[in-house]
């Protein structure tokens, strides 16, 4: 009730409300220029057949023009009571001769060219008439006219019905535009209600569709989208709090606990230079964190500068692949990567490199089982617009209902907690893919784990 109330005032400054006052009006306006030259024609057509008739009239009168007689006798047959022919013939005096008028018409007496008059009927009704004046000798004084109040009560018939209609036409339009404004609020107040829900610190909430597929629909579906979004970074915000304040309370306490260790040391030069370098190390790792940390976010809120090239990823997979053979040969592991040129992919070479080699690195920490040595596959696959870099292991694996947490910032699993690490290299994978438009997935590589880094593959318009 509250929510109606504010809105009420507003009913007729909606938009909706000013678009349908503005198509009535201007749809009002076009009618009524159409109906008045309408009008206009019909009455022109009709005054010209009653102008016509009455011309030919008078000239078929003035030619006997000198036969008094003949003329009273025309006009005498011609004059009916109620008949539409109006005529009036007098003398020199102004004495009637003959015609079904009682007098001549006071509007045209004098006139050269005629005009409209009002007479009266026998019955005393008052009617309209049009009549002319006719060339006479001898004085005498003639003319003749035709009724025209049919026309008139039809004209004023229609212009009543115009007028009627335009002023139902304006009600309806009123009525509609009152309506369309008062679904529009309803429907702004809806997302306004879930806005300041959603101010208030309730993310859960959306905006509901009616299914009606308009723009409105159109337009919260959007809106519930980037709430969506939004919700999930906030999430993830307070999630990265947590894990920054579980993940790195260990090493801060240790780089503090060595560089006390070492003020308490009593040997010498010696002690205080290798507890400096134990806590330039640790310094180290946790200023790596922090750099991947800002990576990610960048990447996530899209403000790094992609500068894009076209190269060829097979290639570049490659090199990668032969940069760790040693490191996965010191470690015991068995790293293949028969893998031939190609595809071209237009992306950033160094975020896809930095992506390959993550991969590549969480595969020989996580790849062992009971400390036997293991094997790493690296594959390049062209599968319709994307290319997949896979890179398979013959550790633990991961379960299927932890996949995805396992690609989100300092989460680690906790049959990895033992083992170094941030937990955030399969993140900063998952967001490299995200910039360039494509994802990462986790398979079972029975046993192991076969992570895939999908990337669209672009033409060299830049079109996928």
């Amino acid at each position: 009730m509250m929510a109606l109330a504010e809105t009420a005032p507003r009913l007729f400054g909606t938009t909706a409300f000013r678009l349908a006052a503005m198509t009535v009006a201007g749809f009002l306006a076009a009618a009524a220029l159409i109906v008045v030259v309408i009008l206009w024609q019909v009455n022109g057509v009709l005054t010209a057949q009653v102008i016509s008739g009455l011309d030919a009239e008078k000239a078929e009168i003035e030619t006997h023009a000198n036969d008094v007689a003949a003329i009273t006798e025309t006009i005498k047959g011609r004059s009916r009571p109620e008949g539409p022919a109006l005529y009036f013939l007098a003398d020199t005096t102004g004495r009637k001769l003959a015609g079904n008028l009682n007098r001549l018409p006071p509007e045209i007496a004098g006139s050269p060219t005629g005009g409209t008059f009002r007479y009266e009927t026998p019955l005393s009704a008052e009617r309209l008439g049009v009549a002319i004046p006719v060339n006479l000798q001898h004085g005498l004084s003639l003319v003749i006219g035709r009724d025209i109040e049919d026309q008139r009560i039809i004209a004023d018939r229609i212009r009543r019905g115009v007028l009627l209609g335009f002023g139902l036409l304006s009600i309806v339009a009123l009525g509609g535009g009152i309506a369309a404004s008062r679904m529009m609020l309803r429907r702004v107040e809806t997302i306004n209600q879930t806005s300041r829900s959603i101010m208030s610190g309730d993310l859960s909430r959306r905006i509901p569709l009616t299914g009606a597929g308009d723009e409105f629909d159109n337009l919260s579906a959007h809106l519930n989208a980037m709430i969506e979004r939004i919700e999930l970074l906030m999430t993830s915000l307070r999630e990265v709090s947590d894990n920054i304040a579980h993940d790195l309370k260990t090493p801060l306490n240790r780089l503090r606990n060595r560089a006390e260790a070492a003020l308490r040391d009593s040997t010498g030069a010696d002690a205080y230079r290798d507890g400096l370098e134990r806590t330039i190390s640790e310094a180290d790792d946790i200023i790596k964190t922090f750099n991947a940390l800002l990576l990610i976010a960048r990447l996530e809120a899209g403000t790094f500068d992609a500068s894009k090239e076209r190269f060829d990823v097979g290639a570049l997979v490659r090199d990668a692949a032969e940069l760790y053979e040693p490191v996965a040969e010191e470690a015991g592991v068995t790293l293949s990567a028969d893998i031939a040129d190609g595809p071209e992919i237009t992306a950033n070479r160094q975020l896809v490199s930095q992506a390959v080699v993550n991969l590549i690195e969480n595969a020989l920490k996580y790849g062992v089982t009971d400390g036997k040595p293991g094997a790493i596959t690296v594959s390049v696959d062209h599968r319709g617009d994307g290319v997949e870099i896979a890179v398979a292991d013959r550790g633990p694996g991961i379960a299927p209902a932890d996949r995805e947490r396992a690609l989100k910032r300092f989460v680690r699993l906790e049959e990895c907690r033992t083992l170094p690490g941030t937990g955030l290299g399969l993140s900063l994978v998952a967001a490299v893919a995200r910039l360039h438009g494509g994802r990462v997935r986790m398979d079972d590589n029975a046993p192991g784990l076969r992570a895939v880094l999908v990337l669209p593959v672009h033409k060299s318009d830049g079109t996928v």
